[in-house]
């Protein structure tokens, strides 16, 4: 098989994720590959995704090879992968624009983000970037908040004709103008905002739909998280939570028997816990009514490490999109958005979003 030609910005926690995690499945069978939802898509294993571009603007990143940079501080998720082969890729600056909150130069531990004083990459610098490297997928990691640096990074892909899939919550995917923009150019979009394997998110809505599908009304819920990584470090400025908010909160109400009141629900990270590293803790709690209008409440507390959660759902997410590359596929794919994504265009219920994922993969539905 040909390779999957992937170009990552932000070569943060999750693309170290990501990476080691194409490396640890190379040599591993199917029988043994533990973690995976999939082990073939289309023909593709986790081992047939290259990274060919990186982009990083932290000093301690740019320059070195990828495979070496993705353990370079401030990333602190955990190493399963240790030993990582070169790649001959090296990191390139790319552009800041609104990436970097101003108050994460203020932290005096290895947290605190150190500009790279390289030159900043034109939107020019990208797209020949991409073009040159034979680029074929970009994945969006760029911290919650980067409203500006995501556009930006969207129109070189469009320019450079490399399918998109926007980790991250600002909206691309569920914005029908640059929904548009992408099949004009017929390249495919997955997005907004990646769901976790088994996180805070598809936890809630699974309990969510129990509630619906059993009969019991569920009148209030909560959902906090607290982590120790840059991702929470970086949301403690709540002017950059907006469009998280909005993609956590939507993810839940869109499975629930009836909209909840914006007072009767709450979603969304916490507080910024520095010795937490990559651990992610979730406290949820559920409060509602079952036969009899007789009172229930469940409350669960969910700890995992927030940066691996992720990479087995981009892994898929990757070879799909491959998979519409090669069938010439443009435009939103509507059926892996919704099981890999928070805020996706059109919200499935996660039973109905897996089997149209299935029947994607299949090909007995282009979409």
């Amino acid at each position: 098989m040909k390779k999957i030609r992937i170009g990552i910005i932000g070569v943060g926690n999750c693309a170290s994720s990501l990476l080691q995690g194409i490396e640890y499945y190379r040599n591993r069978k199917e029988s043994d590959a533990i973690g995976l939802m999939h082990w073939e898509i289309n023909g593709y294993k986790p081992s047939d995704i290259e990274v060919v571009t990186a982009f990083d603007i932290d000093s301690r990143k740019v320059g070195l090879d990828v495979n070496k940079a993705i353990f370079s501080r401030p990333n602190c998720t955990t190493v399963f992968q240790p030993e990582m082969p070169g790649t001959g890729v090296t990191v390139q600056m790319g552009k800041v624009l609104d990436g970097v909150s101003e108050h994460m130069a203020s932290y005096e531990n290895d947290y605190t983000f150190v500009i790279s004083k390289e030159p900043e990459a034109s939107m020019d610098d990208v797209v020949t970037t991409l073009k040159n490297s034979g680029t074929e997928i970009l994945l969006n990691y760029l911290p919650v908040g980067s409203e500006n640096a995501t556009k930006f990074y969207a129109e070189c892909a469009l320019n450079a004709g490399v399918a998109f899939v926007n980790n991250m919550p600002v909206f691309i995917a569920s914005n029908p103008e640059w929904a548009q923009r992408f099949k004009e150019k017929g390249l495919p979009l997955i997005g907004d905002d990646i769901k976790a394997q088994l996180g805070a998110t598809i936890t809630h809505r699974t309990l969510t739909d129990l509630f619906r599908k059993r009969g019991v009304k569920l009148e209030r819920t909560y959902q906090l998280n607290t982590g120790g990584n840059t991702d929470f470090l970086n949301m403690l400025n709540r002017k950059r939570l907006a469009s998280k908010k909005i993609s956590k909160t939507e993810a839940v109400q869109s499975v629930a028997a009836e909209r909840l009141d914006d007072r009767n629900i709450h979603v969304g990270p916490s507080d910024y816990v520095p010795w937490q590293d990559d651990q992610k803790i979730c406290f949820l709690r559920m409060e509602g009514k079952m036969f009899g209008d007789v009172p229930m409440n469940i409350e669960l507390r969910l700890s995992v490490e927030d940066s691996p959660n992720s990479a087995g759902v981009a892994i898929d997410a990757i070879r799909c999109c491959k998979l519409a590359l090669d069938n010439k596929i443009g435009g939103i794919l509507y059926s892996p958005s919704s099981y890999f994504c928070k805020h996706p265009p059109v919200q499935y219920s996660d039973d109905e979003a897996f089997c149209r994922v299935e029947k994607f993969i299949k090909r007995e539905i282009d979409n």
